[in-house]
């Protein structure tokens, strides 16, 4: 079947399109390994030319089910082989795919399979099928239910549901009966047919479907390459969401354009030991990822003895001093090298093992700007840790930093395709061959998007004087306060959530207010032990929260942070959440961003008080029991007001 196949396909479109790299790389080397999934602690892999097989099979099996070019189908579950298979396999087939968030509410699914007008989803296990089926009749074109984890479903009938396994099966009867069908659709396919739907961050406003097409992806992932080295040895571990353009970018652009290994972890919670067995090249994370790994690791120095917490601060002081002498291209001497030595064999390096990162080449983040001391932790420990910026419309990354040329403040320099240049407002521009094909039936937007051949980003920026891409914050974030200076909320948002006591925060300030204010989510599990050593005693996240204990911890935090900000943007009053911002409340998005439009008037009352006077403000919370009783519920929150 392979070796038919390197024939049905032409040469000439072997590597512009995504499926046409998949039989490309099943040609070349078959037995090699394309993917790799851990169940039940043994690593599954599957070659080049399985992979192909399975997406011939669920390709032609759509066909069987009377999906037809142009069609949409939505996929919603973990990350598992099944996803890129599905998707790959909707590509062959002139199908385009649209990737769903996992943790999505039901809710969020309908409205987003409404928007696609999708005939099919395929709905990783029972939760996902669940959800699916309880809004399923405000979705009337959803035809076929299809999952590809039956624990759990024994029992289940509904019209159109039925496993991956049928559909593959049905295509594998397919292709018995026309051998040659398959590779004619591959040789069919054009390089700017659309090869994907992707939902925008949906930061100001409900998610659009961007529109991708195979030139887009590969051209993206090209630059990439041309940038940071990838080939067919490296390994790849795909654990963030395959509905974010972050992950599609690496996990199946990259992927079949360089012929790497994707493995996909065991489980969400097991992804980090997962990691550590395979030992990838490269990652990619949002800031979240790495915020998150920075405050285990403070608190794991916390929980530590006196003599090992004084050589953890040695040796970060040493990683520190030498990763500032390499950005500042200054000297090492022969004392700062064997102290960093000996710093990295004692701790730093173990500490990269622990967390996964002992053999990653490149570490990218993106999705939103990461804090500078966040930034400044890992290369102190020594992983090269880069900054990239780009957003949906754009494949996933128009400007990344290059190894050598790494500064906290910048994201980095333009991909060799792309052009950047800031508009009269300040905005960051975009125009390159990664650059999207519009919003699916939203011309308005589009053209507001693309207005003049550039992409708008919506972004606030400047390039530096060594020609560096500087992002200060959203363009309609960015604030001005009472005495005409301008600041970045997100600025001081990163630099309080390097406390690990600290989750989220929301900072406030602008035309019309006196100072600048802050809500801050405490981080539940770490906020919580730091509690229990202490012997504070707690119940719930509103009861640890309102502890004198914890407000004096935070304090102390944001005494610090304002001692590195300039006075104006300092904050003067702030007060600790009695609920963490979660995305099922649409505080966040799927990626963790803060939607301040809507959160300036989710808590418009609590914004209004800690711009005045008052030293508290009573919120009330409407909780739903499980009988569906609702009953409100008040809290008397406590606003801190800073010394100056």
């Amino acid at each position: 079947m392979t070796l038919a196949l390197r024939h049905a396909v032409p040469a000439a479109h072997a590597s512009d399109t995504l499926p046409g790299l998949l039989a490309h790389h099943a040609a070349s080397r078959p037995g090699q390994v394309a993917l790799r999934e851990k169940e039940f602690g043994i690593w599954q892999e599957i070659t080049w030319a399985d992979y192909l097989d399975r997406v011939r099979a669920f390709s032609l099996g759509l066909s069987e089910l009377g999906v037809e070019a142009g069609d949409r189908i939505a996929i919603v579950g973990d990350n598992r082989p099944e996803w890129t298979i599905a998707e790959l396999a909707a590509q062959a087939g002139g199908v385009l795919p649209l990737g769903l968030y996992q943790d999505s509410i039901a809710g969020e699914l309908a409205r987003m399979l409404e928007a696609a007008e999708a005939r099919v989803i395929v709905a990783e296990d029972q939760e996902q099928v669940d959800k699916v089926l309880e809004v399923r009749d405000q979705v009337p074109g959803l035809e076929y239910i299809i999952y590809y984890d039956s624990r759990g479903m024994y029992g289940y009938e509904a019209p159109g549901l039925m496993s991956f396994e049928e559909v593959e099966a049905l295509g594998e009867r397919a292709h018995r009966r026309s051998p040659e069908e398959f590779g004619r659709r591959l040789a069919a396919l054009q390089p700017g047919d659309i090869a994907l739907l992707c939902t925008t961050s949906g930061t100001t406003s409900i998610p659009k479907l961007a529109m991708l097409s195979h030139e887009n992806l590969i051209a993206m992932a090209s630059q990439l390459r041309t940038v940071d080295a990838m080939s067919p040895g490296d390994e790849f571990v795909s654990f963030l969401p395959l509905a974010w353009i972050g992950e599609q970018m690496i996990a199946v652009a990259s992927a079949l354009l360089a012929g790497f290994t994707v493995n996909f972890p065991e489980e969400t919670s097991t992804a980090r030991k997962d990691m550590r067995e395979i030992g990838p090249a490269f990652l990619m994370s949002p800031p979240r990822i790495w915020e998150n790994m920075v405050s285990d690791v403070q608190v794991m120095a916390e929980d530590t003895t006196r003599l090992k917490r004084w050589f953890y601060g040695w040796a970060m002081k040493q990683g520190a001093a030498t990763a500032e002498a390499r950005f500042r291209g200054r000297r090492i001497g022969p004392a700062r090298r064997l102290g960093h030595r000996l710093a990295d064999w004692t701790v730093l390096h173990p500490l990269r093992d622990q967390l996964g990162l002992s053999r990653v080449r490149r570490a990218y983040t993106g999705g939103a700007a990461l804090g500078p001391d966040v930034f400044r932790f890992y290369h102190a420990i020594g992983v090269n840790l880069k900054q990239l910026y780009g957003q949906t419309e754009v494949s996933g990354i128009s400007v990344v930093h290059r190894d050598g040329d790494i500064r906290f403040q910048t994201v980095g320099v333009p991909l060799p395709r792309t052009e950047i240049r800031i508009s009269e407002d300040g905005e960051i521009l975009c125009r390159g061959p990664a650059v999207f094909q519009g919003y699916f039936r939203n011309p308005a937007a589009t053209a507001e998007a693309l207005d003049g051949g550039w992409l708008h980003s919506g972004d606030a920026g400047y390039f530096d004087e060594d020609g560096h891409l500087v992002v200060i914050d959203r363009l309609a974030d960015v604030m001005r306060l009472a005495d005409g200076t301008h600041f970045s909320p997100q600025f001081v948002e990163n630099k309080l959530k390097f406390s690990p006591h600290i989750r989220e925060a929301v900072v406030f300030g602008g035309a019309g207010t006196p100072f600048v204010t802050a809500m801050i989510a405490i981080d539940m599990e770490n906020a919580g032990q730091w509690a229990e050593r202490r012997r504070i005693p707690y119940t719930t996240f509103t009861d640890l929260a309102r502890r004198s204990e914890v407000y004096a911890l935070v304090r102390a935090h944001v005494a610090e942070v304002n001692e590195e900000l300039p006075d104006a943007a300092r904050i003067h009053r702030f007060l600790l959440l009695h609920k963490e911002l979660h995305a099922d409340d649409a505080e966040l998005t799927r990626t963790r961003k803060v939607r301040r439009g809507h959160i300036a008037d989710r808590f418009a009352e609590i914004i209004e008080a800690l711009q005045g006077e008052a030293d508290s403000v009573t919120v009330a919370t409407e909780i739903t029991y499980q009988d569906g009783r609702t009953a409100a519920v008040e809290h008397e929150l406590r606003i801190e007001t800073m010394g100056h």
